[in-house]
């Protein structure tokens, strides 16, 4: 199903209540507040449902809980590319509460959409606060505390998620712990973590296609906020156009940011700022929507979740130090806050670890691309 056939929900009746963290593991059956054909009887709405797997799974250890909430084939895409099926997530998740036994997983948002016929859309961001007391691929325990935030988005039906998009912040993790990001993930990519990239993700984006100029994005039609139009005209402009003023026109002056590694910012200038750095890195850059879904009205403002998707060479001076000539493929998540049409606050993230193996890995171009 077209991700524009989904029903967006038109307010905030159901979401994340303000502080409540993970905080309710309770299994007590509770009234359902909306259809939900399929799942369990204790779950009383979608983003219950997200919260209280998470927490079940990750808190209380029920790493097999997975089995019951995953479908046996589900496909999983993360910080180190594309994986098929529940016992890849069921290792993964084992070996991470192994060297994370105490970490607390509290909710910050749920962004939804969709009903129980098309099936519903979730992007969970989350802040993860615990201590590395168990060895793990990258060494032995370190006894440092960890404290940094995740988005996951994943598609469901009748209480199986069945596809999920999830970025860690691993390079973030691994600075909080002391290791050095830069030789971890050359030996990521030496090692074979690398996910070969597709011939889809190796075409010129569309921007270049028949040598095009980038025209601008269409202007909106009639007075209404269009959320998704607002989305893909944001990033086409940015980094198909190269527009740096698309983020004026859609940012409030005094716009929250929060991106991959834990960076943050205040203000136009730090959003400019990290597109800026990334157009300077790849200068062939060229990036597209792949979904875009959203909650809210325009009284209320508007949450919108974006996943997007682009390719680019490393030839510019701008984020990794001296160019390397290799081409990558980045992939993230951005969550969007809208008050007045303007963004007002931003979580994105991206898969900067494996973009980093991709490009300091030792391994021949022809071997890595």
């Amino acid at each position: 199903m077209a991700p524009g056939a989904r029903t967006m929900p038109t307010d905030y009746s159901i979401s994340v209540r303000p502080g409540s963290g993970a905080d309710r593991p309770s299994a007590a059956l509770g009234e359902r507040r909306q259809p939900m054909r399929g799942f369990e009887d204790t779950y009383t709405d979608i983003v219950d449902y997200i919260v209280r797997i998470t927490h079940r799974i990750w808190e209380d250890q029920d790493v097999g809980y997975i089995y019951d909430t995953y479908s046996p084939g589900c496909r999983l895409y993360d910080d180190s590319g594309f994986k098929y099926g529940v016992e890849q997530l069921v290792n993964g998740t084992m070996q991470s509460i192994n060297a994370f036994p105490d970490c607390r997983h509290y909710a910050d948002d749920v962004i939804w959409a969709g009903d129980e016929d098309q099936g519903f859309v979730t992007s969970h961001r989350a802040i993860n606060i615990g201590h590395h007391t168990g060895p793990w691929r990258w060494g032995p325990p370190t006894g440092r505390k960890l404290e940094t935030w995740v988005i996951a988005n994943c598609v469901v039906r009748e209480n199986e998620i069945f596809e999920e998009w999830v970025l860690y912040n691993t390079a973030a993790k691994l600075s909080q712990l002391g290791i050095n990001v830069a030789e971890a993930a050359r030996t990521y990519g030496n090692e074979g973590g690398i996910a070969p990239l597709t011939e889809r993700q190796l075409v010129e984006p569309d921007r270049l296609t028949g040598g095009r100029k980038p025209e601008p994005y269409p202007a909106p039609r009639g007075r209404v906020f269009d959320v998704d139009h607002a989305v893909r005209a944001l990033f086409h402009d940015t980094y198909n156009r190269r527009d740096l003023s698309a983020v004026d026109r859609a940012y409030a002056p005094n716009v929250r940011w929060h991106g991959t590694s834990n960076r943050s910012g205040y203000g136009r200038s730090d959003v400019r700022g990290m597109a800026r750095g990334l157009l300077a890195t790849f200068p062939d850059l060229g990036v597209q929507v792949d979904e875009v879904y959203w909650m809210g009205n325009e009284a209320e403002g508007f949450s919108a979740s974006v996943r997007w998707s682009g390719a680019g060479t490393h030839r510019g001076f701008g984020l990794y130090g001296k160019p390397t000539g290799r081409k990558v493929h980045l992939w993230g998540i951005s969550q969007l806050y809208f008050a007045k049409g303007r963004i007002v606050e931003e979580w994105s993230l991206f898969n900067e670890f494996d973009v980093l193996a991709q490009l300091l890995s030792d391994k021949p171009l022809a071997e890595v691309w």
